[in-house]
């Protein structure tokens, strides 16, 4: 989600649309006719066995280079080529046109200036269409060229090419695209792609090379400096220098420079480059700043001009688009990448799904792949940012789910929420360390989890009588009684099982703060969710038990006869039932309920507290 202003006369642009529209063959047709396929390439592929037959190259093939794409006939990864004319240098993307692959797309087009949108002139606007156009413009792409390809097997009809061009500006007018050109093609065999379509002698518009060396793309204004600081570099004779790639404007030595997010001021003294020492260093180029003054700035942070500096903030409105395979609830902790920082945090509250073809707003408890929403984040920390639509690198993120480390979601940040600014903690005298030295005691969440009936509220029960019994000060939420008053509003969807333990989490905090050993109880189904409630926690304060019955013992047990509803359809979204039920990976404490009775289980987990120093 990164990019800088792009070199003189270079355009950086992508392909996009449905599936089999022709983006590959149309890249590779543009390769063919600038002359830049070598001859050994050339002949490889006239004997390729995947060559269409006849005199006709399948020009896919020379960016489908993945051999599962190969054998598919599809494009999975996004693949990038340079080429030039005489005219202009071009770097362009050439994106997946399936769902799944939506994530690729928008790596393609984070760094594009424009958009090429293939449409198939038999099939017209497809789904697919409208959701990568849309991506594009929210991207910050505002050039657009329509492609109506494969004209050649709807008989080059004018009508047919006018429709979808008048369907499709219908559409884009609820983004406002700064330029649209429609172009009717034959990639496959080259008509308007580099030279004139005989063939469609009533399009008197330009053909898609000559228009892509023509366009001129509006730059943005001269912004103030800024660099995130993706490395520390150490040396001999104290050598410390700053290194990262200059996000906006330019910076020389005697600049007054800021950490954006201490406030602590700064002179550069050198801007060190592989080439030697220069004098000037500016958007785009990769550098190490030395700092006359020694201020604490690390990896992550973000050096700014000290006259303007960014904003900080830790919650925000952004847009985003889910891509991860489960679905996204809010409260769910996250890492979220803003340029080079990587901070946990969550979605606090999705605010709505759009629906990519009317662009109306959905309401949304969840979101699932490929869906676009507006959403409030909110960070563990404040971080410098602007919005998206003024610099992409400060105002693109990514979602990574902390425990697969696999990229979920990209995001495009439009504004610092207000309570960022103004809500702040208040300090208070007494602290927990006080309060739990009052009780002389270590303060520390023991999260019961297991299935409905493994007997989590029992042993619960018994390990805070035998706390009591020591002298202990204790607090014991149940998952069933929390449900009476804390969360009496929420029900049994998957949305509504992440709230529950989102809200239970933080209680149980509130409970550690006050110097207290928390005994939650709580099905908690879901790791994601026992991560979040772990994360709010110091190191050692969350004690994770996992509860470990049977299934088939638990529903011979069905002390509340819930699991006989289940089965009977009278109750949905039951945990082992009909909804999930993930155990712990590594939990601290692990019993297992056939192997003895509650009481001596109960004195295990007193036996834990006990060695690592709670009670």
């Amino acid at each position: 989600m990164v990019g800088g202003a792009p070199e003189p006369g270079l355009l950086r642009f992508l392909t996009c649309g449905s599936v089999d529209d022709g983006k590959s063959t149309l890249i590779g047709r543009l390769l063919y006719d600038a002359g830049l396929v070598p001859e050994d390439q050339l002949a490889a592929l006239a004997g390729d066995r995947g060559n269409q037959g006849g005199d006709a190259l399948d020009l896919a093939l020379l960016l489908d280079g993945l051999e599962a794409e190969r054998e598919q006939g599809i494009t999975i990864d996004v693949a990038y080529r340079f080429f030039e004319t005489a005219s202009r240098t071009f770097i362009v993307a050439d994106c997946p046109g399936h769902e799944q692959y939506t994530r690729n797309m928008v790596t393609g087009a984070s760094t594009a200036e424009l958009a090429v949108v293939l449409v198939d002139a038999r099939k017209g606007i497809l789904p697919q269409t409208r959701r990568h156009s849309f991506i594009a413009a929210l991207l910050g792409i505002r050039n657009f060229v329509l492609a109506v390809n494969k004209m050649d097997l709807v008989g080059f009809d004018e009508r047919r090419f006018a429709a979808i061009d008048s369907a499709y500006r219908e559409f884009a007018a609820r983004f406002e695209p700064a330029s649209l050109v429609a172009i009717p093609l034959c990639a496959r065999e080259g008509d308007n792609v580099a030279r004139p379509g005989r063939r469609m002698a009533w399009h008197r518009g330009p053909t898609l090379l000559g228009h892509l060396e023509t366009i001129e793309i509006a730059r943005q204004a001269a912004r103030p400096f800024r660099m995130p600081v993706q490395r520390v570099s150490r040396g001999g004779d104290g050598f410390r220098g700053l290194q990262g790639s200059i996000a906006a404007g330019s910076v020389q030595p005697g600049d007054a420079v800021v950490d954006a997010g201490s406030g602590r001021r700064a002179t550069v003294a050198r801007i060190v480059t592989g080439d030697g020492d220069r004098a000037l260093a500016q958007d785009g180029d990769a550098v190490t700043l030395v700092l006359a003054e020694p201020i604490d700035v690390s990896r992550g942070d973000v050096l700014a001009a000290a006259a303007a500096p960014p904003e900080v903030a830790d919650q925000f409105a952004a847009h985003l688009v889910w891509l991860g395979d489960a679905p996204l609830f809010s409260g769910r902790t996250y890492l979220f990448k803003i340029a080079a920082a990587t901070v946990p945090g969550s979605v606090t509250e999705i605010r709505h799904r759009i629906d990519v073809n009317t662009f109306e707003p959905i309401a949304a408890r969840q979101l699932e792949s490929n869906e676009v929403a507006v959403v409030n984040l909110s960070l563990a920390r404040p971080v410098p940012f602007e919005p998206y639509a003024v610099d992409r690198r400060l105002g693109g993120f990514i979602v990574i789910d902390p425990l697969s480390n696999a990229t979920v979601g990209a995001g495009m940040i439009d504004f610092a929420l207000w309570r960022s600014r103004t809500v702040g903690w208040q300090k208070l005298s007494i602290d927990k360390r006080a309060r739990a030295e009052l009780k002389q005691q270590r303060p520390a969440v023991v999260w019961f989890t297991g299935l409905s009936g493994a007997g989590k509220s029992t042993i619960a029960d018994l390990v805070e009588q035998k706390l009591w019994a020591l002298g202990r000060h204790t607090a014991l939420l149940d998952g069933d009684n929390v449900r009476h008053g804390l969360n009496r509003d929420l029900g049994f969807t998957e949305a509504d099982r992440v709230e529950n333990i989102r809200r239970a989490a933080e209680a149980a905090k509130l409970g550690v703060e006050a110097g207290l050993i928390v005994l939650a109880s709580f099905i908690s189904p879901y790791r994601a969710d026992r991560r979040t409630a772990r994360a709010l926690l110091e190191p050692g304060e969350f004690i994770e038990v996992f509860v470990d019955t049977p299934l088939e013992e638990c529903e011979n047990r069905d002390p509340k006869g819930l699991y006989r509803r289940a089965r009977a359809g009278d109750i949905r979204h039951f945990t082992g039932v009909d909804a999930p039920y993930e155990p712990p990976e590594a939990p601290e404490i692990h019993l297992v309920t056939t192997d003895a009775p509650p009481a001596a289980l109960a004195d295990r987990v007193v036996a834990y507290l006990r060695r690592h120093g709670v009670v």
